[in-house]
C-alpha cells in the first residue's frame, strides 16, 4: 500500500497524520432539521489497511455503540502505528434517537443494502455507507447485540467458506467464533460481495449496556489491529469455540418461562435448561438440551409464546 493511497469519506480527502471528521448529509427531518452520518477518521503516517468499524445499524443496539465511543475518547486509535481506521459509531442516526431497530417506517437498514439515495430513509443511509465509505475500506467490523430481550453471549459471526473473514475472525478472538452464511442485502454479504471481508460482533442485549460484551469488543479491536501491526500490543485472548453449527431451542407451549442456565454456558445433552408453565401451576413441561453445546444467546422473556426462542445452542 502506498503512503499517498487515498483514503475519500464522501469528496472528504483524509491525509496521512490527520485525524477528523466526516459528516455526510443523510436527509431532513419533518422540522426541517437536518441529518447527518458522523464517520470519525484516524489516519496513521504510515500506510497500511483502512479498517471500518460500524455500529447502530439498528438502532436500540447501544453495546456497539459504546465500544466505538470508549475506543475513540479512550485514545484507543491514537497509537496507530500504520493504515487508517474509519469509525461509524451509529449509523441508523433516526432509530438511535427513537430507540428503535428499525429505521422510520419499519425499514430495516440491515436488509436495505447496497441502498439508493432515491430509496427509503434505510435506503439512503445504507448507500451512503456502501458508496461513500466502504470503497475507501479494506475490511471491517459491524457490531451488534442480541434482539427485543434476547442476550447475545459475545461471539464473532464469519462468512462461512470465506477465508479473509475466517482469518478477521480468528484475529479478533471473540469466546465465540461461528460461520454463517450472510444475511441477504445486509452490510456483511454486500461488503464480501465487493472483496472487502467484514465479520459482525454480537454482544449483550438491545437497550442495555453489557460490561462483559463491551469489554470483549474493544479487547477484539486492539487484536485485530495487532494482528494487522497497526498497535504494537493486545490483550490476550480468550479461550475460543470454533463453532460450526448453531440453531435455536423454542418453546414447546405458551406459558411463564424459568431460566436454568445463561450464556456461556457449556450444557450436556439431557441437562434441564429450565421450564415453561402455565401461569395457574396446574401444567408443566421441562426444557432439556438436545445434544452437548454451549449457550451462545438466550431470552429473558418470562412469558413466552408457543414457538418462541429460548436458548441459541452452538456445538
Amino acid at each position: 500500500m502506498s503512503a499517498h493511497e487515498p483514503l475519500l469519506i464522501g469528496q472528504t480527502a483524509i491525509a496521512p497524520g490527520q485525524e477528523t471528521m466526516v459528516r455526510l448529509p443523510v436527509g431532513r427531518l419533518p422540522t426541517d432539521t437536518r441529518i447527518h452520518m458522523n464517520v470519525w477518521v484516524h489516519r496513521s503516517e504510515e500506510p497500511g489497511p483502512h479498517v471500518l468499524f460500524t455500529a447502530g445499524i439498528h438502532g436500540d443496539e447501544a453495546n456497539g455503540v459504546e465500544i466505538l465511543r470508549r475506543a475513540i475518547s479512550t485514545g484507543l486509535f491514537g497509537g496507530l502505528q500504520r493504515g487508517a481506521v474509519v469509525v461509524v459509531p451509529v449509523v441508523n442516526i433516526i432509530g438511535f434517537i427513537e430507540q428503535e431497530r428499525a429505521a422510520p417506517g419499519g425499514k430495516d437498514v440491515n436488509r436495505s443494502f447496497p441502498g439508493s439515495l432515491s430509496g427509503s430513509l434505510a435506503a439512503r443511509m445504507a448507500r451512503i455507507l456502501t458508496a461513500r465509505i466502504l470503497p475507501s475500506c479494506h475490511f471491517g467490523v459491524d457490531f451488534h447485540t442480541g434482539g427485543h430481550s434476547h442476550y447475545n453471549y459475545p461471539q464473532v459471526r464469519y462468512t462461512a467458506g470465506h477465508a479473509p473473514s475466517l482469518e478477521l475472525a480468528q484475529a479478533f478472538a471473540a469466546p465465540v467464533l461461528l460461520a454463517q452464511k450472510p444475511i441477504p442485502r445486509s452490510l456483511r454479504k454486500v461488503a464480501v460481495a465487493a472483496g472487502k471481508p467484514v465479520i459482525v460482533y454480537e454482544g449483550g442485549e438491545n437497550l442495555r449496556f453489557d460490561e462483559q460484551a463491551i469489554r470483549y469488543g474493544l479487547d477484539g479491536i486492539r487484536r485485530l489491529l495487532h494482528a494487522h501491526e497497526m498497535l504494537p500490543e493486545a490483550p490476550e485472548a480468550p479461550p475460543v469455540l470454533h463453532a460450526r453449527h448453531a440453531s435455536w431451542l423454542r418453546a414447546k407451549r405458551a406459558g411463564l418461562f424459568r431460566r436454568y442456565c445463561r450464556a456461556g454456558d457449556e450444557v450436556h445433552k439431557g441437562k434441564l435448561l429450565g421450564a415453561l408453565s402455565d401461569p395457574y401451576g396446574m401444567d408443566e413441561i421441562e426444557v432439556f438440551a438436545p445434544h452437548d453445546a454451549r449457550i451462545i444467546g438466550h431470552t429473558n422473556q418470562p412469558v413466552v409464546s408457543h414457538g418462541d426462542a429460548l436458548f441459541h445452542l452452538a456445538w
